[in-house]
Order: C-alpha cells, then sequence, then structure tokens
C-alpha cells in the first residue's frame, strides 16, 4: 500500500506529491518547492519520515512543477525523470519564470527520458506510465494500478482541466487523452492532480464541465 504526502508550493499551488511504501522508498511527483522554506518543508517531511528518495519524476515540464528538482537531485542524490517531449519546457523555464514575476536559476538536467516507458518502480510499487498529451506534448499521469489511483499533473482537475493555450497546449489533444486513457480506468479510480483537491473519474464524469459538454455532443473534439 503506498502512502500519499501533499505539500502545496510556490506562487501556483503547485500539489508536490512524496509517494512512499512500506519499504521507505519514495518518490517526488512535481517537486514545485521554490523557496527555502519550501525546500526546508520537504527535505524535513521526508527525513521526518525516515523515507528513502530514490527518483524525482514529472508529469510535465512546466515551470512551476520543476522549481525543486535541482534542489531534489542535489540533497538526495538522485534522478530527474520526464517524458522527453517535454525537454524544451524545462530548458526554457527560465524564461517562463520570469514572464509571471520570479526566478528559476537552477535547469535540472533530465536523466531518465520516460518517452515510451510504460511503468516506473520503486520499492514494492509500480506506476504504470499514461501518455496524456494536450496540457503540454509530453505529459504523463501515473497509475497505481492496484490501489486506484492516478496522478494527473495538469491533465484533470477536480471539475476542470489544464491550460491549453500555453506553448504545446492542444484542446483536442487533451480531452482524447482524458475521454480515452483516463475515464476508461474506471469511475473508483482517485485522482491527485497538479493543482487542487483530489477528486474521483466517477465525480468528473459526472460534474466536469469540460467532460460532459463533449459526452452530450454540445462541443467537438
Amino acid at each position: 500500500m503506498i502512502k500519499i504526502s501533499v505539500l502545496t508550493f510556490n506562487p501556483f499551488q503547485e500539489n508536490t506529491y512524496v509517494v512512499s511504501d512500506a519499504t521507505g522508498e519514495c518518490v517526488i511527483i512535481d517537486a514545485g518547492n521554490y523557496s527555502n522554506a519550501e525546500s526546508n518543508a520537504l527535505e524535513n517531511h521526508i527525513r521526518d519520515h525516515g523515507l528513502r528518495p530514490v527518483m524525482a519524476v514529472n508529469t510535465h515540464g512546466h515551470v512551476d512543477h520543476i522549481l525543486g528538482v535541482a534542489m531534489a537531485k542535489r540533497t538526495w542524490n538522485i534522478p530527474f525523470a520526464l517524458h522527453g517531449d517535454d525537454r524544451f519546457l524545462v530548458e526554457s523555464a527560465p524564461q517562463h519564470a520570469r514572464l509571471y514575476g520570479f526566478q528559476c536559476d537552477e535547469v535540472p538536467t533530465i536523466d531518465i527520458d520516460l518517452k515510451g516507458a510504460p511503468e516506473l518502480k520503486f520499492g514494492e510499487t509500480t506506476l504504470e506510465l499514461i501518455h496524456t498529451p494536450g496540457h503540454t506534448p509530453g505529459h504523463i499521469c501515473l497509475f497505481d494500478r492496484e490501489e486506484g489511483i492516478l496522478f494527473t499533473g495538469d491533465t484533470l482537475f477536480r471539475e476542470s482541466i489544464g491550460r491549453t493555450d500555453l506553448p504545446g497546449g492542444d484542446y483536442s489533444w487533451i480531452m482524447r487523452s482524458i475521454l480515452e486513457k483516463i475515464v476508461p480506468l474506471g469511475p473508483a479510480v482517485r485522482i491527485f492532480p497538479g493543482h487542487g483537491p483530489a477528486s474521483d473519474i466517477g465525480h468528473e464524469m459526472m460534474y466536469n464541465p469540460f467532460i460532459t459538454e463533449v459526452v452530450r455532443g454540445d462541443v467537438n473534439i
């Protein structure tokens, strides 16, 4: 059984997840810690729970999700894993940060390209990798099939979806990703998004206006 801790960081209120299992190994999903206080909070959380980070993995490459990756790599000597189609976003993170009024002085090197990879493992846990382009070209979701838990990044939020008006975004792609890859996982699957509260697929099928308007045929994709 996995344990999920969420720490909300940076000006964009981004959800950073520390996911661990009974072995004590953990992965850090979307390390977005920005300030020294936020980095200390992440480090203290991992130390206080006796965890051993083995990887920093990102759902996508937007700057608000990678702000703490370099710190995580340096602190725990762990690799950074990302779908290679989002490499251009990581490389341009300092410019994007300036557009939003903050800094990204340290761009992390991508150590593991997840493009085409079916899964990643840590401890006794396997997370399936589901390519869900639309918010970004290389966006992935991470799925614990055994426990019915899906980390959706910025593809699917509670009653909303990720923006598609940023570089590499595409509305048709994101809706196809949601309807063809996420919804079929089943209504009981719990989702943990990159921003905002958790939800489940059943709730989104009923109350997410972006999904219901396509299902009703009001919007074509």
